[in-house]
């Protein structure tokens, strides 16, 4: 068994590149099997309102099971924790192509997406180390996003097309994403030896979460990335019901091509960041923050689709400037104090806690009838609020 990459491999060294590679697939998978699974849901007659209900119940799995992927991140080599998480997105798949509850497959997804977070996240210190690993951040949050990019489109044209051919594609992404997996160098485990007892790692777990909120820098990541990833989830919904509204159009393949606006604008924000931002200035990230609430407001309003294009690529490039500093932030405190795993796994259940809360109140608004656009504007309002509000008490602290 190798030990952990040194402080002077190279940013691209080969276990970079597999980490890379496979989370590509591995989101081009998820992205895909999202909008295939929505079409499904129009295709079997589910009513408007289920369909955010659907990613509830992926993310609850994140929030169920927060309490024990850190763990097994830390615990064992990370590169394989990533391949039995991708095992698991494979095998709910295949059963929704033999016919399974689209609910019930996307559920198992979900678990694999759990386990999988905190390894993907946390082997990046692991191969990587110092101003490094903003760039390596830079460059995961790169692939994750033109996997979002590629997969979101090819999920709504294959849904169009043909919907089971949607979802064995993403089986295929899946099987890809393992066999990639089995490229990453097997390094140490950061934490072995840790209990299994299912109390005592929850104890543990809620401990790591005590550590990490009470620290102001972790705090404020913590609340940072919370906010822009229920927004993020939220506005994909909002599109869907948006598109329809606002511009006539009711295919499956213009809302993904829009959510592919953002993605594209992500991949820019990030590699700025990685240039702009260290972890020493990581405050410059938060006037993107802000003015992604505005911009959300601004793409409410629009009736044309051009118009729209753009104000999502300008959201995508706040969003990438945004949130790739956080990230890199936590994962280095995270690391000194609770292991870079469990770090994730906090991170990951306020997260998914913001999602839930978000994607709630949002299905209600849709069954209460609220216009989509009413809704992106009050969205987008209140996320920029919520921002000022976590930026100004950041400067206070400081």
């Amino acid at each position: 068994m190798s030990s952990v990459t040194q402080p002077d491999s190279p940013l691209l060294s080969r276990g970079m590149l597999a980490v890379i590679v496979a989370q590509f697939f591995s989101a081009f998978g998820d992205n895909a099997l999202l909008f295939a699974t929505l079409a499904v849901l129009k295709n079997q007659l589910y009513p408007d309102w289920s369909q955010p209900v659907l990613q509830m119940v992926f993310v609850a799995t994140y929030i169920i099971f927060a309490p024990f992927v850190g763990q097994l991140a830390d615990s064992f080599a990370k590169g394989r924790v990533m391949m039995f998480a991708n095992g698991l997105k494979l095998l709910g798949t295949l059963a929704m192509v033999f016919g399974a509850n689209p609910f019930l497959g996307y559920s198992l997804v979900g678990i694999g997406a759990a386990a999988y977070s905190p390894a993907k996240y946390g082997i990046l210190g692991e191969i990587t180390r110092g101003d490094k690993l903003v760039k390596a951040n830079g460059l995961m949050e790169a692939s994750t996003i033109a996997a979002i990019l590629v997969g979101s489109v090819a999920g709504g044209i294959l849904a169009d097309w043909n919907l089971t051919g949607a979802i064995v594609a993403c089986v295929v992404a899946y099987a890809i994403a393992v066999a990639a997996n089995l490229l990453i160098p097997k390094l140490r485990s950061a934490r072995p030896g840790q209990s299994w007892h299912p109390l005592r790692m929850a104890q543990q777990f809620f401990s790591a979460c005590r550590v990490l909120w009470h620290n102001g820098e972790t705090r404020f990541s913590l609340l940072g990335t919370s906010l822009f990833w229920g927004a993020g989830v939220t506005l994909r919904f909002l599109l869907v019901l948006w598109v329809p509204a606002a511009l006539g159009i009711s295919d499956n393949k213009t809302p993904t091509l829009l959510n592919a606006m953002v993605a594209i604008g992500i991949v820019f924000g990030a590699a700025a960041a990685a240039k702009l931002v260290t972890l020493k200035t990581v405050a410059r990230c938060m006037p993107a923050g802000v003015l992604i609430g505005v911009a959300v407001v601004a793409f409410s309003l629009q009736h044309q689709l051009l118009p729209a294009y753009g104000v999502l690529v300008v959201i995508g490039v706040l969003g990438g400037f945004f949130v790739v500093p956080l990230n890199a932030l936590l994962q280095e405190r995270g690391k000194q104090s609770v292991g870079a795993g469990n770090a994730i796994a906090v991170q990951n259940l306020g997260e998914n806690s913001a999602m839930l809360i978000m994607l709630a109140l949002y299905s209600l608004a849709v069954k209460l009838g609220a216009s989509p656009v009413a809704t992106g504007v009050g969205f987008g309002v209140l996320f920029a609020v919520a921002i000022t509000i976590l930026w100004v008490s950041g400067r206070k602290r400081v």
